[in-house]
């Protein structure tokens, strides 16, 4: 049998419950955009399409074949969308050494030019997506019967709102006088 050790630390059942009666800090919900809300339905749609599956199939051994086109589907608009937060909070993956041992202004003009670039870079993307969803507006999915262009339209949506909070990071950076790269421990959330 094993003892349990006396802890020196005890407490009354009064200040036990009033350890409950703390105060709840607001849930502050401003910091998120509409695109966020959009991926979090599309995830739980995602989620709920995956546990149809693997219920109608480990469950019930008998599979619905369109859950999968359907979580796949949402997982692309997941990606796509999650990317445009990531986008809005400058919390894409980057490389920032350099700026450490260049010179002030050479980091400055090459971070507005990494801006620029970016803004070029979706907004290309969003207009050849475009023109793919256009060549295929005819195909159909496999397994619902739906256009195959849904799926590329969103990302279109997708890569051009990444382009729009692109134009506002830059503005941002403009204003602030400098970007994530060039002071990235300025750009952590609080507590960090």
């Amino acid at each position: 049998m094993s003892q349990h050790p006396q802890s020196d630390v005890t407490a009354t059942a009064e200040e036990i419950a009033h350890a409950f009666e703390e105060e709840v800090e607001a849930v502050d919900l401003s910091q998120y955009a509409i695109e966020d809300w959009i991926t979090q339905f599309m995830f739980w749609a995602m989620a709920l399409a995956v546990f149809v599956q693997f219920f109608t199939r480990y469950v019930l051994n008998d599979s619905l074949a369109w859950t999968e086109e359907v979580a796949i589907n949402f997982l692309v608009g997941v990606v796509f969308f999650g990317s445009i937060m990531c986008v809005r909070q400058s919390r894409h993956i980057q490389v920032d050494i350099l700026y450490h041992y260049i010179p002030e202004g050479l980091a400055r003009i090459l971070s507005l030019f990494v801006d620029v670039v970016r803004i070029a870079f979706f907004g290309y993307a969003a207009l050849l997506v475009w023109n793919y969803s256009q060549l295929i507006s005819e195909e159909r999915m496999t397994m619902i019967d739906l256009p195959k262009s849904i799926v590329f339209y969103t990302v279109m949506v997708g890569f051009a709102l990444m382009c729009v909070r692109s134009i506002q990071v830059l503005i941002q950076n403009l204003r602030r006088g400098y970007s994530v790269l060039q002071r990235p421990e300025a750009f952590l959330p609080a507590g960090e």
